[in-house]
């Protein structure tokens, strides 16, 4: 709740920035039922289509806020692609072979869509409306509150907030008024994004040429977005003229000699933009955490800036809410940095090392670019070493302090840091279901029952105890192996088992943001209590 006091408005978490991640922010710090406003220095959604892909992972995060099924029904989804060499197919790829998950490997909606769906979610939460028109002109900590002065309008607008939630894109200006700047790479070559409206029966797939004759010497790629509108990116190499490639002439040509002469299509949005891959070299900054692009600025391939952004507020507002509850220590709050820290670090590899292959720094790399092309498109083996952009996975936080270290006897199932993956489920009802739809966003105790009711008993038993002892809330999920029991649920298709290395007696601790904490051989009260105690912060 927004308290008054006699010079500002107090509240417990400020969210600047309304993008895709600030909005996530806002409506999972709603969630958890913690106080927080979000404001913008803008009026509306973001201009244009902006980020397209969003991924499985970042699927099942949206789903856990209600916004998952709308987001994939209204999109447009896709999970396979095709890579040219000129004009020739090399080879094509299916990103999600096995059909048994609830989300696909990919959804293309537009940001502007995804901040609608993501707004009108917010309001039919109640949450305060946002606060648009607000530009943040000063930051000032005193007395271990965040003072935040916005130009409104109306004149100037004063806040203070116990913490500080920094969504405000790129061009960070919490950011600049910290002082902080950023380390890593620059890229000078620069790209056109053209949005096209266009009746195609071009397949729902991605798209990607090397050296195409429509665009000698560079690099293009196709995607399908809802509503007829396709998403046309082409290099333009680094001495490009940023204002006379936007001219929409300009524009056209290069469109119509992709599509041909005899293509009829409208242009419905277009950019040109260079890009970097760097990061500040911390993501928490006392009571401030950098989410999303003000942290880090990731290559577009492979989709993995705005998916990387809302996974950052995955691992952050759980951590918070702890926090704020007085049911973890404030050193919890530092593990997000650590963690995300090494996420973006790895995106941030994997997204160089695809630019590098999409543009050659010099003609030694050119010739083993090519000769992988070459063999590519005869010999499976060398398929893994074309790089068009590795498409967006989740981190894995497998040195993360939050874990409890596996047994060895616990080798062969899913490892701790993993983000557990979704299976089919049956419910005692009879019904379909899904597993990570059952995790409620607080830990989850998963035992894989054995038959015998004294397990369960043990279990409840167990969890009842823990939850008292923790103040934490903790849901106990029996997972049966075939049919559902007495109670729990059925793992009919053998999938959650074979996904999470299930067997009988075997217990494993998820987090709420569905990353396993822990695995272990038995329900031992005091092991799955050390689990919860590292998984909160209590080194």
């Amino acid at each position: 709740m927004t308290k008054r006091t006699r010079n500002h408005d107090h509240v417990a978490v400020a969210v600047v920035g309304a993008g895709p991640v600030g909005l996530t922010a806002a409506l999972d710090l709603r969630h958890h039922g913690i106080s927080a406003e979000l404001f913008d220095q803008d009026v509306t959604v973001c201009e244009g289509s902006r980020a397209i892909a969003w991924a499985q992972r970042t699927l099942e995060i949206f789903d856990r806020l209600g916004v998952g099924k709308r987001v994939r029904n209204e999109g447009t989804t896709w999970k396979t692609g095709k890579v040219f060499w000129k004009e020739d197919l090399v080879y094509e790829f299916d990103l999600q072979q096995d059909p048994h998950f609830e989300f696909p490997a990919f959804v293309n909606m537009p940001q502007h869509q995804v901040e609608r769906v993501l707004i009108e979610r917010l309001a039919e939460t109640n949450a305060p409306p946002i606060r648009f028109i607000h530009r943040l002109s000063a930051l000032d900590v005193e007395d271990g509150l965040t003072r935040l002065t916005f130009e409104t309008p109306s004149g100037p607008s004063v806040w203070t907030c116990d913490y500080l939630l920094a969504a405000d894109g790129a061009r960070s200006t919490i950011r600049k008024l910290s002082r902080l700047g950023f380390q890593g790479r620059n890229f000078e070559d620069k790209f056109l994004i053209a949005d096209v409206r266009m009746q195609a029966e071009f397949p729902t797939e991605r798209w990607f040429w090397f050296d195409p004759p429509f665009n000698p010497g560079r690099s293009a790629l196709l995607h399908r977005q809802p509503d007829n509108i396709f998403r046309i990116d082409l290099q333009l190499g680094p001495s490009a003229d940023p204002d006379v490639e936007r001219q929409p002439e300009r524009v056209t040509s290069r469109v119509r000699a992709m599509l041909g002469p005899d293509r009829v299509f409208e242009l419905d949005w277009v950019s040109v933009y260079s890009f970097q891959c760097r990061r500040l070299e911390r993501f928490r900054h006392g009571s401030t955490f950098f989410i999303g692009d003000s942290a880090h600025q990731i290559s577009p391939f492979g989709g993995r800036g705005g998916n990387s952004g809302i996974q950052d507020v995955d691992n952050l507002v759980w951590k918070l809410a702890l926090v704020i509850a007085g049911k973890a220590p404030d050193a919890l709050l530092d593990s997000y940095d650590v963690e995300r820290r090494a996420a973006a670090d790895e995106n941030m590899l994997i997204t160089t090392r695809s630019t590098d292959f999409i543009s050659p720094r010099d003609q030694t790399d050119l010739a083993f670019r090519d000769a992988v092309l070459e063999l590519s498109a005869k010999h499976a083996f060398a398929r893994g070493m074309v790089n068009s952009g590795r498409l967006s996975r989740p981190t894995p936080y497998r040195q993360s302090s939050l874990n409890l270290a596996p047994d060895l006897d616990q080798a062969d199932a899913i490892q701790p840091g993993t983000p557990c993956p979704d299976a089919p489920v049956q419910r005692q009802d009879g019904s379909r279901g899904w597993l990570l739809s059952e995790f409620n966003a607080v830990f989850t105790i998963v035992i894989f029952a054995d038959g015998s009711r004294g397990l369960l008993a043990h279990a409840r038993e167990v969890v009842s105890m823990l939850a008292r002892e923790t103040g934490l809330k903790i849901n106990l999920l029996p997972i049966h192996i075939g049919q559902p029991g007495a109670c729990g649920l059925g793992d009919t298709e053998g999938l959650v088992c074979r996904r999470l290395g299930g067997k009988p007696g075997r217990v494993i601790v998820i987090r709420p943001d569905q990353h396993v904490a822990a695995v272990l051989g038995t329900c031992d009260g005091q092991a799955i209590r050390r689990a919860l105690m590292a998984a909160t912060g209590h080194q």
